[in-house]
C-alpha cells in the first residue's frame, strides 16, 4: 500500500477537519479530485468512513500528532 504525496496531503487536511472545498482551494485542485483521493485512501487504508481513515493514518504512521 503506497500512499502518494498528494494523498498524504489530502489526508492531513482531512485530519484538520477541512471540507473538500477547503482542501481543493488549499491544494489548487478541484473538489472532485479531493473526493477521488479520499476514495483511493479509504480503499488503500481499508477504512469505512472518514473517522476510520484518520485513525488508520495515525496507526500506520502516515499522520503524526502535532505537539503544539
Amino acid at each position: 500500500m503506497k500512499i502518494t504525496v498528494r494523498e498524504k496531503a489530502v489526508l492531513e487536511l482531512i485530519a484538520y477537519e477541512m471540507t473538500a472545498k477547503e482542501i481543493a482551494s488549499e491544494l489548487f485542485i478541484s473538489p472532485n479530485t479531493v473526493f477521488s483521493h479520499r476514495k483511493k485512501l479509504m480503499k488503500k487504508l481499508e477504512a469505512r468512513n472518514i473517522a476510520g481513515l484518520v485513525r488508520r493514518g495515525f496507526e500506520q504512521g502516515i499522520l503524526i500528532l502535532d505537539a503544539q
